[in-house]
């Protein structure tokens, strides 16, 4: 039996980047030779059994052997694996696309054989923005959407690429390459909806939604859930009649039910779904903080910091073109959340909301003219 460091792992080594995550390939020995000399082992999956052990996968060759699966795999890059003598296996492509920043798939077939490898690759565009696309990998991704292939699949799938995306450094070549080669539908239809939209009046914006949102995307690069809100905060643009364009009246109440679908069709965790709605139904209200009168700003507040999202919210203000607000916005929260209702108010029910209600918008607007 041989086992053997494969995929990622490898790949990241060789690029002299952290390795996180370590997946094995076992070779040379059947399931049970393996659990014999593992017994703490589990087997899971039915279509592609794989044992888990410590934290890693172990898995057996595609294809049956070592050489078929580096080929049967999805991309170059990752078709690699280090042997326990230290030697290297890798598809004939592999070293000279990792030395020359490429993606490229492994055969002609790797797109069709499993579609939910287009938004992989588009992943490994964001997770990699130095790496350039083969012309083999746009042909093969533009294929699998004209055809049609990209339908039918585990949502779970596309969501967890489409939410590693967002954690990368550079997050709209998520959004890019699946535009560029027409990926989009549909399951980020939303998205595609937002090409060809003006983004806003011409002194305000000079590219469509889609461009427009790519941009305050990588702006937010760092947080992943802060670049799900990028991403979610202008989808209503896409629903604005034309005739009211390039003005976008409205798109924020409007962009909540898009936000909402996108999220829960990539099965995203209830954070990232409650987030992105968040971020389009109120990213427009926080822009205007400093216009709010005191009771309107307590209750944006409140709604933001029961989901924790304030400081995020104003981040991304900052990042769609409005004015660095968060010092302010942290300072006035902290004298709204001070508050406290006497003894002899509280339990009163409706009498004591209000009071508690008052009670935050005179801390808030003290705190205002505080600092005059």
């Amino acid at each position: 039996m041989q086992i053997l460091l494969v995929g990622g792992a490898v790949r990241d080594m060789l690029l002299g980047r952290p390795v996180t995550d370590r997946d094995y390939l076992v070779v040379h020995a059947d399931h049970e030779m393996f659990q014999g000399r593992y017994p703490t082992a589990r087997l899971v999956g039915k279509s592609f059994p794989v044992f888990i052990l410590d934290g890693c996968e172990y898995a057996w060759p595609r294809g049956g052997s070592l050489e078929s699966d580096l080929l049967l795999r999805d991309l170059t890059i990752n078709a690699v694996a280090l042997a326990e003598d230290g030697a290297i296996h890798a598809h004939p492509m592999a070293l000279m696309d990792l030395q020359a920043s490429v993606l490229r798939p492994c055969s002609p077939a790797s797109m069709r054989d499993d579609p939910v490898r287009v938004f992989r690759a588009a992943r490994f565009a964001a997770q990699f923005p130095d790496f350039s696309p083969s012309p083999e990998l746009l042909a093969q991704m533009r294929e699998a959407a004209g055809q049609g292939l990209l339908e039918g699949h585990a949502a779970e799938r596309v969501g967890r690429e489409a939410a590693k995306a967002m954690a990368a450094p550079k997050p709209s070549r998520f959004v890019r390459l699946l535009a560029a080669t027409d990926c989009l539908r549909p399951w980020l239809a939303e998205l595609e909806a937002c090409r060809g939209v003006p983004a806003g009046p011409a002194q305000y914006h000079d590219s469509d939604v889609l461009e427009h949102i790519c941009r305050v995307m990588d702006c937010a690069a760092g947080d992943a859930l802060l670049v799900w809100m990028a991403l979610a905060h202008d989808l209503g643009k896409a629903l604005t009649p034309p005739e009211r364009l390039p003005r976008h009246h409205g798109h924020d109440e409007a962009g909540v039910a898009a936000a909402e679908a996108l999220g829960r069709r990539l099965r995203l965790p209830m954070a990232f779904i409650e987030a992105g709605m968040a971020a389009a139904g109120e990213h427009m209200r926080a822009h205007r903080y400093r216009e709010l009168r005191p009771g309107t700003k307590v209750d944006l507040l409140m709604r933001l910091e029961a989901r924790r999202l304030t400081s995020r919210m104003f981040k991304l203000v900052a990042c769609d073109g409005g004015e660095v607000m968060l010092p302010q916005v942290r300072r006035e929260l902290r004298a709204v959340l001070a508050v406290r209702l006497p003894e002899d108010k509280q339990d009163q029910g409706e009498a004591s909301g209000a009071l508690l209600h008052q009670l935050r918008c005179e801390a808030l607007a003290s705190s205002v003219k505080s600092r005059g």
